[in-house]
């Protein structure tokens, strides 16, 4: 007797009609990215934002931002104070159309803001939807005004709870747990280089952040207030603090071209790399777009031309590439745009033509009257490009090495790699191991199946100090090249990595758990960062976390990876009890390996992602570079155990 299967009916009926707050709830990575880190701290910077619009609107001169006891974040301007009056259309209070209709706000009348930041205009109706419980507080027109909300819907209309001669908006809310089932938990230093980098873009601007989940032996909270003065070369300065300039100061401009306002600010070092950091609307443009372009331009032809009226390229036998102008420089490319148009696969390149011309022009002329007043850094400048262009033709032929070697058959494989069997690369993934003895450990340990191994010999190159040539010479990062399957191209507008061709959808870095591995972890992400930026952004590498300790009691055995879980379990267990440190993974036996740090059943990996692109690059620099000092207060501050070891 066969079952009958009954299909339900596919009718109008069926179709849901999800509207506004419903919508956003049911489908939240559609408007803040993610619903994990990211996803939360986006919530923090929409109503940020707002107060940021008021700021640039000039009606607004503080922010505080508070992080409470339970994860509740409060948001305070001295702005004018959202309106509180009737909505003609709505019905309703303007707090409450602003608060619970997606897409509402001032942001769209031109006559209230010219310029607004905040990526998708979602804004806080978006917070609110993701919100648990979230007060609003507006000091408007001589009064205080008030309303609350659970999970987007207002709990009463806007009342007046008070008077106040103040003006300015607080709103505070509690992340949904049911939204966030990752964590609820803010990251301070998350929110602070965030908060950090908007006090730069919006100078005279004050911003605290304050967290209230921590306090000293006096009863004060960590707290810290940021102000520039000048702005974008303040934030140059900061950035390249640890890198030894070039130049006297920090070549800078302001003004407006075309309508359109720009911001840049540049110095020169004598590092190898490039680092420019665009904004649209205090929005990080990390892919780049028209307004790069325009820089690019700009920066290119006048430098090219100011070299070749000088006479120092006479003796040169090859043209000089737009890349040997960038190298060793630090700019920062700020503009604001009424209408911006993103395009790009996470939607921060920006796509204005206009933008492309109005940048170059302003910074043709910041660069001419720089160099005609500024002889000696441009004689400067010049020489460092000159060096970058020998060094480029020099590095050419070690790429090509590399990507001759990588295109090659399988049995162009470094022939230290121990592949898989499988060929799918999304269910694939490599192990970057530290030194053979470990790397032997794993390779008797791992799932031949999906699980390749790459031993990794001593310290790799340290990519910071190094020129691009160098590089690709190494004979350590050619093999994680090869292994990996992907090149860089070769040429200006080519240089992003052929990531159709990578191999292996994890990319792991498993080092032992102590200062040296933590070291070899931090010159592989280096090498990323500079090099193979995608992988990270595209969510391919990640850092194993293996045990520090093993405690044994007669049978019984536990893992422990820090040293208080190491204390709990000793107590669990009860009585006398065994505690093996390991000091490396070789000291794992291949079974221990698999169950501890390599089973993807009972594994941690740790995803590499970059939160702040600017203060990615600042850490690096500092890490990696040759200042002592502030890699030594960076230790100091972020490690809770840890040998200094600078």
């Amino acid at each position: 007797m066969s079952e009958e299967i009954t299909k339900p009916n596919y009718s109008a009926d069926s179709i849901q009609a999800l509207e506004g707050m419903e919508h956003v709830r049911m489908r939240p990575s559609m408007y803040i990215g993610d619903v994990g880190m990211r996803g939360l701290h986006h919530l923090v910077y929409e109503v940020v934002d707002n107060s940021i619009d008021e700021a640039m609107a000039g009606h607004c001169t503080n922010i505080e931002v508070i992080i409470h006891k339970n994860n509740a974040v409060s948001v305070k301007d001295n702005g004018r104070g959202i309106p509180v009056g009737q909505h003609k259309k709505e019905g309703v209070s303007a707090l409450e159309v602003v608060m619970t209709k997606i897409g509402a706000g001032g942001k769209f009348d031109k006559d209230s803001y010219k310029v607004s930041g905040g990526l998708h205009g979602v804004g806080v109706s978006c917070v609110n939807a993701l919100s648990e419980h979230l007060k609003a507080t507006v000091f408007r027109e001589g009064k205080i005004w008030q309303q609350e909300y659970e999970r987007g819907k207002a709990l009463y209309p806007v009342k007046p709870v008070g008077e106040s001669d103040e003006n300015g908006t607080v709103v505070t809310f509690v992340p949904d747990a049911s939204i966030f089932t990752q964590t609820i938990e803010y990251n301070y230093e998350t929110l602070s280089a965030r908060m950090r980098e908007l006090s730069y873009l919006n100078k005279h601007l004050r911003i605290s952040l304050t967290d209230e989940r921590t306090e000293d032996e006096e009863g004060n909270y960590p707290s810290e207030n940021f102000y520039s003065e000048e702005g974008l070369p303040e934030f140059v300065s900061y950035l390249d603090a640890t890198r030894e300039q070039l130049t006297a100061g920090v070549i800078a401009m302001e003004g407006e071209k075309n309508g359109i306002p720009v911001e840049v600010a540049m110095v020169y070092n004598t590092s190898y790399t490039e680092n420019l950091h665009s904004y649209v609307n205090n929005i990080n443009t990390h892919e780049g777009g028209t307004h790069l372009s325009g820089f690019r331009r700009g920066l290119t032809n006048t430098l090219k031309k100011y070299a070749e009226n000088s006479g120092m390229l006479d003796k040169l036998k090859f043209d000089i590439a737009g890349d040997d102008f960038r190298e060793g420089l630090t700019a920062i490319i700020s503009v604001k745009v009424a209408e911006p148009q993103f395009e790009g696969q996470t939607k921060t390149k920006l796509g204005n033509r206009e933008v492309t011309s109005a940048v170059s022009q302003a910074v043709s002329e910041m660069l001419n009257d720089y160099l005609e007043e500024n002889p000696g850094d441009a004689k400067t400048i010049v020489q460092k490009v000159i060096l970058a262009a020998q060094a480029r033709h020099a590095a050419r032929k070690a790429r090509e090495m590399v990507q001759r070697k990588t295109v090659m058959s399988i049995g162009g494989l470094p022939g230290k790699l121990s592949d898989c069997s499988e060929t799918d690369p999304e269910k694939c993934e490599i192990f970057l191991v530290e030194g053979d003895s470990a790397g032997g450990t794993a390779k008797q340990g791992r799932d031949r199946m999906f699980q390749a191994i790459l031993p990794l010999r001593g310290k790799i190159l340290n990519v910071e100090k190094a020129m691009q040539h160098k590089v690709f010479e190494n004979e350590e990062i050619k093999n994680m090249f090869t292994a990996l399957g992907v090149t860089i191209g070769t040429e200006e507008d080519s240089k992003a990595l052929n990531l159709e061709k990578l191999r292996y959808n994890k990319i792991v870095i498993m080092c032992d758990a102590d200062v040296d591995g933590s070291h070899i972890a931090t010159l592989i992400l280096t090498f990323f960062f500079r090099y193979m930026k995608e992988l990270i952004e595209n969510g391919h590498v990640y850092i194993a976390t293996p045990p520090l300790y093993l405690v044994k009691k007669g049978q019984k055995r536990a893992y422990a990876w820090n040293d208080d879980q190491r204390d709990l379990t000793a107590q669990q267990m009860g009585g006398s009890v065994s505690i093996q440190r390991y000091k490396g993974l070789g000291e794992m036996n291949a079974e221990q390996l698999w169950d501890t740090t390599m089973n993807p059943e009972f594994r941690t990996l740790r995803q590499v992602t970059i939160d702040n692109l600017s203060e990615a690059d600042r850490v690096f620099s500092m890490l990696m570079g040759d200042e002592v000092p502030p890699r030594r207060e960076f230790i100091e501050k972020n490690a809770k155990y840890a040998n200094i070891d600078a």
